[in-house]
């Protein structure tokens, strides 16, 4: 990246004193995290960007939330949309701490059964599941024991 790119990136994305800076988001799915992080809940600074440039992704997302320091079990919540995104914890404009998500082994609240008998389809209950693989992701529900297997997941 020469420094005329570089110059136009960071007027596009300023940034923080002190908070959590959460990258490689793929772009189609920032507004899925931040639903399931409850950003839109919070009276945080929140900054974000969608559709940059990125190597890997192709186009991204950022999301930069002012004085927020999330806890692992909160951000692994994301790997489901986002499994190749990298936190970085800022303190005074430093970054002090890098970490990449995880995918946790229980899924509470995010994604739909995709059995259509299951009862988290037909009465107000919420999903929960349990990760019987990553590669691809597998989701075991915990009511009717079907499985969802990547291209069946659906967000909720």
């Amino acid at each position: 990246m020469n420094d005329n790119m570089k110059k136009k990136l960071k007027l596009k994305v300023s940034a923080i004193k002190d908070g959590t800076v959460i990258d490689h988001i793929p772009a189609q799915y920032l507004f899925k995290v931040i639903a399931i992080l409850g950003l839109n809940n919070i009276e945080n600074q929140i900054t974000f960007g969608t559709n940059l440039e990125s190597g890997k992704l192709g186009s991204k997302a950022i999301i930069k939330v002012s004085d927020k320091f999330f806890e692992d079990d909160e951000i692994n919540k994301i790997a489901l949309v986002a499994p190749h995104a990298k936190l970085n914890i800022i303190r005074d404009y430093e970054v002090v701490e890098k970490k990449v998500v995880e995918i946790p082994q229980e899924i509470i609240g995010i994604v739909k059964c995709f059995n259509p008998k299951c009862i988290t389809n037909n009465e107000v209950i919420t999903t929960r599941f349990r990760v019987v693989n990553t590669t691809p992701i597998a989701l075991r529900c915990n009511y009717c024991e079907k499985h969802t297997v990547g291209e069946q997941m659906r967000m909720q």
